[in-house]
């Protein structure tokens, strides 16, 4: 299959390392790729860094620059490929438009990453339904949503959760020989894994930290990511005068940093689908305190793979942590449960055996 992929985000998260993902292992399996993405985007050059074919183009808003400039490129190289994947809503609403006013354009699948609200209006159920050959979802709460409030039919949408390579992503044999390797010190050590933005609920977080580390001194907390909160989470260490909190900022090399963790959270309060950095910490082999927002709960099983509290809620996020960070014993529990589970249903090549599918039938319709 020759597959086009566009992406008029600019940042950097889950969404963008999927796609990047999903493309990698596509190429490896003989299909043709290509990456349609914002020049000053963070995607464009880590495309080409990972040997992914990637244009830069500038579909970073809804106007009418952009749009010229979608509809000009697909014109010239629409008979390139079999089917364009989207991704956001801006480069989505591009191509529907460009494609309406163009014969022979592919045809679209529209990935949908978070649990954000979509408006009801005629024009978006156009988008989705009449522009969009089909939807995937990153997890199966966000397919039941969209049928339930925006009533899409279940049989146009497919939940892929993003697929971890569970070759990389494995248990350490040593969690302390882990933060040696990274010059961190051999203390039990409270991680999370997230871009740094206000909803993924660092701040929830650092609510809870005083506590805690009044009650389990010898922990340190480890902040795995950078964001647009990096700044002012710094300051609110420097403040609090916290010696054992660590930022390790973007990382490469993932499963270095999960593997010196011995309890993992994501205290997100919006916006999600299944985390990318949850699936990844337990097929690390680690428990995992998060909440039930976005698809959440289909990854972390309460109390069988880790414990779920209220979103936006520190007391409760609070008494999670300790109870964990106090019982080595149910920490182990929940990694082995949380293992078996990511290996069952997390792994790279089921996500791409579904993709396969899904586009291929795209493209037979």
């Amino acid at each position: 299959m020759r597959i086009l992929h566009t992406e008029s985000s600019c940042g950097w998260g889950g969404q963008e390392i999927r796609i990047l993902t999903e493309a990698a292992g596509m190429l490896a399996r003989g299909h043709q790729v290509t990456i349609l993405a914002c020049p000053n985007s963070n995607i464009y050059p880590a495309a080409l860094e990972r040997g992914i074919p990637a244009v830069a183009l500038p579909i970073e808003k809804k106007r009418v620059g952009s749009l010229l400039a979608m509809r000009g490129w697909l014109a010239r190289h629409k008979h390139e490929f079999d089917v364009i994947n989207t991704h956001s809503s801006t480069d989505a609403w591009l191509v529907a438009v460009a494609g309406a006013t163009l014969s022979g354009v592919p045809p679209v699948v529209r990935t949908r990453h978070v649990s954000t609200d979509i408006n009801r209006s005629a024009t978006t159920r156009w988008l989705y339904l009449n522009a969009t050959r089909h939807i995937v979802t990153t997890g199966e709460r966000l397919r039941k949503t969209l049928n339930r409030d925006n009533g899409f039919p279940l049989n146009r949408m497919t939940s892929i959760p993003t697929g971890v390579d569970l070759e990389r992503f494995t248990p350490p044999l040593s969690r302390s020989a882990a933060r040696a390797r990274l010059g961190l010190a051999d203390k039990p050590t409270l991680g999370i894994l997230a871009t740094l933005r206000n909803w993924k609920g660092h701040g929830y977080l650092f609510d809870a930290w005083p506590a805690l580390t009044e009650r389990f001194p010898d922990w340190q907390l480890l902040i795995v990511g950078d964001g647009p909160q990096r700044q002012n989470l710094e300051r609110r260490v420097l403040e609090a005068g916290w010696t054992n909190v660590i930022f390790a900022g973007n990382r490469d090399d993932v499963p270095d940093w999960l593997a010196a963790m011995d309890l993992f959270t994501l205290p997100s309060y919006g916006n999600e689908g299944v985390p990318q950095g949850i699936m990844q910490a337990m097929a690390c082999g680690l428990p995992v305190v998060s909440t039930p927002v976005g698809a959440i709960a289909e990854a972390v099983l309460d109390g069988q793979t880790g414990t779920l509290v209220p979103p936006q809620d520190a007391k409760a996020l609070t008494e999670a942590l300790a109870t964990l960070m106090g019982d080595a014993a149910q920490r182990q529990r929940y990694a082995s449960a949380g293992l078996a589970h990511a290996r069952t249903t997390f792994g790279l090549e089921r996500m791409l055996d579904r993709m396969e599918a899904v586009f291929g039938a795209a493209i037979a319709r």
